[in-house]
């Protein structure tokens, strides 16, 4: 802590641009990926939705083949049945026990229509799921493919990338630590607030890096003498003089070059 409180504002100055640096690299790596996670987790939920979707219609057929065997069944004992009844008729003793029994045979016949009324429907349905099911099929293959491509292309990226992102964030760490709690604090607000998330930046050509709004000579002069820490009044950006941007920068460069 005491470390912290000796530090001059130049040193202060220098150690947030630093961070600013390491930052911004880290920004450039993931803007490299993109919006390639995004894809690739997009594309995953797709398929498990297409999977999810051909197994729901699977047991469905699983259940229409089910009603059709139970509808075939139950024809076969309405036919046994008009069969028993047709013998019994022959041994009737009376109209009454006959018409009782032709009464008997006509609702078998009528359920045999029913279930083949029932059935016939049950095989358009079988029809339809499967149509449905080949659609389904070569989406979710092409899904595959395409969410297969991405992932080779995301993991390229990832192996190119991933370490260097790491030692970066690390060396984050570091210069964050080496800076007092509120500086840091600052830092991030404006990063967050700020496109492209440059919270520290050099002037350039008399403006606020990144700006178009003029710095006032006066207070150029003021950000050159590194005894305060200056912020410009339109996007509150923190401001460094070019002197002390180009220093880090050629400083941070050999670094991220040994990275």
């Amino acid at each position: 802590m005491a470390a912290k409180k000796e530090a001059t504002v130049e040193d202060k100055l220098r150690a947030l641009y630093d961070l600013q640096l390491i930052d911004s690299r880290v920004d450039e790596i993931r803007n490299v990926r993109g919006e390639l996670p995004l894809e690739v987790e997009d594309l995953e939920d797709d398929v498990l939705g297409l999977k999810t979707r051909m197994d729901k219609l699977k047991t469905d057929l699983e259940t229409i083949n089910y009603e059709i065997t139970a509808k075939k069944n139950l024809i076969d004992e309405a036919k046994a049945l008009i069969k028993k009844y047709a013998e019994q008729q022959k041994n009737v003793r009376n109209s009454r026990e006959f018409n009782s029994l032709a009464k008997e045979v006509e609702f078998q016949e009528l359920e045999i229509q029913l279930a083949e009324k029932n059935i016939k429907e049950f095989k358009v349905q079988i029809e339809q799921k499967k149509e449905v099911i080949a659609e389904t099929k070569e989406r979710l293959s092409e899904r595959e493919t395409h969410l297969k491509h991405k992932k080779s292309e995301l993991n390229a990226i990832l192996a190119e990338t991933e370490k260097e992102e790491k030692a970066l964030l690390k060396q984050s760490d570091i210069y964050e630590k080496q800076i007092e709690e509120r500086l840091v604090k600052a830092y991030k607000r404006i990063r967050t607030n700020v496109k492209n998330g440059l919270a520290v930046v050099a002037i350039e050509r008399g403006a606020s890096g990144g700006s178009f709004f003029t710095i006032p000579p006066q207070v150029q002069v003021e950000i050159a003498s590194r005894k305060k820490i200056i912020t410009d009044e339109h996007s509150g950006r923190i401001l460094v003089d070019p002197a002390l941007a180009e220093e880090e920068q050629q400083k941070m460069h050999k670094m991220f070059d040994k990275i």
